[in-house]
């Protein structure tokens, strides 16, 4: 073996991703509210570039402008009533509102302390009267007076230390009292949860019939009692893609007024073009570069998002015509071969992008559904099998409900999907349906 040092050349291939390639893949990955904040950096370091929006109106980072104008004051007055759908009372308003005024001022700040210490659901969690007596210099009885009266304040469950002091709490307001509900969740709670009510009626000899009727009780109180007081608005989703079917066919629509249009600021351009200045120019060069990189990269994007658009719907023309439960099994693989590019790209694609359809607004991966076999040989989607299960539990007599083998079974007999038990179980926790044993009814 010659180990003898020296030079030699070795002429080898190899494929290099420019800065500008990577971004490129970036860029299509984005989704609306991305792509939006990455143009308005881009704005901010390129003066050259300029954005314009139809569908949101959008600020030009460089200026900033408060202008209150008669006809703004006017289109104010008139909005009022939209205004105050918006607005959201604060919990801790609407309980501060409730406290009794002569309380001593020792008695308000522990109470008040309590207010402001509840989570988002209204739970007073990791609370001991031990320990505020101690950080308030007082007596535990005092403490746990101004508990007990954090707890008289509406809504009925609040400042609960768990779900079962809640659920008791609000048990203990109901007029005519149930005392074999509050026995139950005070002293069997969690047999009662797991449903394990069979050993429950022997034990507190009680009729099972009865145990259900505690049981439906309890699901028309509030396990969050605050969870009207959230103050976070509702998020809405807008598509990127629109999807029409019609009779003469399907029909595709990109949608991307929600994100800024670009566009080339040619009074600054000329003014820098004028000026003369050789380093100057050099920057002018650099950033008309920079803008023309932006303006295809876009291009490019919304036309790899529309290619795949129109692969997914000539896959899946029942989909769009008929409904959800029409979805066939395809891969992104698939896609990506029909279209003679990269699987990733298609992964990029349809990332966190959303397409309407006559059905409602669908993530573009939902698409992608995996495969299963039916009993003749053919594929199906495992939406098929979902829809198929859901409707054979709704069905099903909640007395003796289908386990996860008979869901298997049945599913093969009647709708020829064939599936393990085990797909069953997971098909069915992600519909979110829980186990036989916690469907079963005692009427």
């Amino acid at each position: 073996m010659d180990l003898k040092a020296g030079l030699w050349q070795q002429q080898t291939m190899k494929l290099a991703m420019t800065q500008e390639l990577k971004q490129s893949i970036e860029l299509l990955q984005f989704n609306s509210q991305e792509l939006t904040a990455f143009l308005e950096e881009k704005a901010l370091e390129n003066p050259l570039l300029e954005l314009h929006s139809n569908f949101v109106k959008t600020m030009d980072p460089r200026v900033q402008r408060f202008k209150k104008t008669k006809s703004n004051h006017n289109q104010d007055k008139e909005n009022w009533i939209e205004q105050l759908a918006v607005s959201v009372q604060q919990l801790d308003d609407y309980l501060i509102q409730q406290v009794p005024a002569n309380l001593t001022e020792e008695e308000k700040r522990i109470i008040f302390y309590f207010i402001h210490n509840l989570d988002e659901n209204g739970y007073l969690y990791n609370v001991d009267v031990t320990q505020i007596a101690q950080l308030f210099e007082t007596e535990k009885e005092t403490v746990q007076e101004q508990l007990d009266l954090l707890h008289q304040l509406e809504p009925a469950g609040i400042g609960a230390r768990s779900l079962q002091e809640c659920i008791l709490l609000q048990l203990e307001r109901l007029i005519p009292a149930n005392e074999l509900a509050e026995e139950i969740i005070r002293h069997h709670f969690q047999s009662f949860a797991d449903k394990k009510w069979k050993q429950l009626a022997k034990q507190i000899k009680a009729d099972i019939k009865d145990i259900q009727v505690v049981y439906d009780l309890v699901q028309t109180l509030k396990p969050r009692p605050a969870a009207r007081f959230a103050s976070e608005k509702p998020a809405y989703i807008i598509p990127d893609v629109i999807v029409y079917a019609e009779q003469n066919g399907i029909h595709i629509q990109l949608y991307d007024e929600s994100v800024p249009a670009i566009a080339y600021n040619e009074v600054y351009a000329n003014k820098l073009q004028t000026a003369g200045d050789q380093q100057l120019g050099r920057y002018l060069q650099n950033r008309q570069q920079d803008y023309q990189w932006i303006k295809r990269s876009i291009e490019q994007r919304k036309e790899t998002i529309l290619k795949v658009t129109k692969k997914i719907a000539e896959r899946q023309p029942y989909f769009f015509q008929k409904g959800p439960t029409f979805l066939k099994p395809m891969t992104m693989k698939e896609i990506a071969e029909e279209l003679d590019i990269h699987e990733s790209t298609v992964s990029r694609a349809v990332r966190e992008k959303y397409v309407q359809t006559p059905f409602g607004t669908f993530e573009l991966r939902t698409f992608f559904a995996s495969m299963i076999k039916t009993a003749t040989n053919a594929d199906a989607s495992s939406e098929e099998a979902k829809a198929a299960m859901n409707k054979l539990i709704s069905s099903e007599n909640k007395a003796k409900p289908y386990s996860d083998q008979d869901i298997a079974n049945l599913l093969k007999t009647e709708a020829g999907l064939v599936i393990s038990r085990r797909t069953a179980a997971k098909y069915r926790e992600q519909l979110g349906i829980p186990s036989s044993s916690k469907r079963k009814r005692y009427d």
